[in-house]
């Protein structure tokens, strides 16, 4: 009953400054790529035990899992691929393909942050459709894919907002406090489900500590989720590397990502 909530890697909408959304043909881009595989190495010690792969149907979420499918072959172990329409993005409707620049200025945007269970899209979905979807859709998978005797381990990969929403139903929060969450691309997060009530064993892990260096342009929380914070030493102009020893400013957390 245990499922590892996977957001896929770093994609080419993730940096573009565009809410892509459902959009087509958005790939992995080259970090991305590399995330996918590194996401095989930090589940290797689970691979006898996973039974089942579900992911969203979008091109991101394929390319994601690609590399996982074939360590799990590769270990002699043919589980099923299981395409989920109901773990797909938001569907952010006239909102889709549009800036982030131009949704700031968007009435709703301050929705979306402040009460983001009254959010709906126009001619697209609400957030508190999009969490009662995911959350029917990861639930009845799990009393397939949970096993018999409550033992089985099964691997989701889906975005950031639909994890977001996910992980707030099982720590038993309310929808208009999901933007506290973190997803960053790549990470993991893990629940239990038992009997009684679901437990939360890990939240947004990445290869990296996700640890926030600078404060962002602006304390909203990124529609869509993350980009994911900078590495310690990583491609970035030396006046923003933060010495050992010195303040880093307030944890607010970094990233500047667009789409989940």
């Amino acid at each position: 009953m245990t499922v590892i909530l996977v957001r896929h890697g770093r994609s080419t909408a993730n940096t573009s400054g565009v809410l892509a959304g459902r959009s087509p043909g958005v790939a992995l881009d080259e970090k991305g790529q590399g995330q996918a595989a590194e996401l095989v190495e930090r589940l290797t010690p689970y691979l006898p035990a996973i039974g089942a792969v579900a992911r969203s149907p979008l091109q991101r979420c394929a390319e994601t899992m690609s590399p996982l499918l074939g360590a799990l072959i590769g270990a002699g172990r043919e589980v099923p691929e299981i395409v989920v329409d109901d773990l797909a993005e938001v569907d952010y409707g006239a909102w889709t393909n549009r800036t982030i620049g131009e949704l700031l200025k968007e009435p709703l945007w301050k929705t979306v942050q402040q009460h983001p269970s009254a959010a709906v899209f126009p001619d697209g979905e609400g957030l508190a459709a999009v969490q009662a979807r995911a959350v029917a859709a990861i639930r009845a998978l799990d009393r397939i894919h949970g096993g018999p005797d409550g033992a089985g381990v099964w691997v989701v990969c889906s975005h950031g907002d639909v994890i977001k929403a996910i992980l707030a139903d099982a720590m038993g929060m309310h929808l208009d406090a999901f933007q506290r969450i973190v997803v960053e691309p790549a990470s993991v997060s893990v629940i239990r489900y038992s009997d009684t009530r679901p437990y939360v064993h890990t939240v947004n892990s990445t290869k990296a500590l996700s640890v926030p260096l600078r404060r962002p342009a602006s304390d909203d929380a990124v529609v869509g989720g993350d980009q994911g914070t900078d590495e310690p030493g990583g491609d970035k102009p030396e006046s923003d590397r933060v010495p050992v020893g010195e303040p880093a400013g307030p944890p607010v957390a970094a990233g500047t990502g667009r789409d989940g």
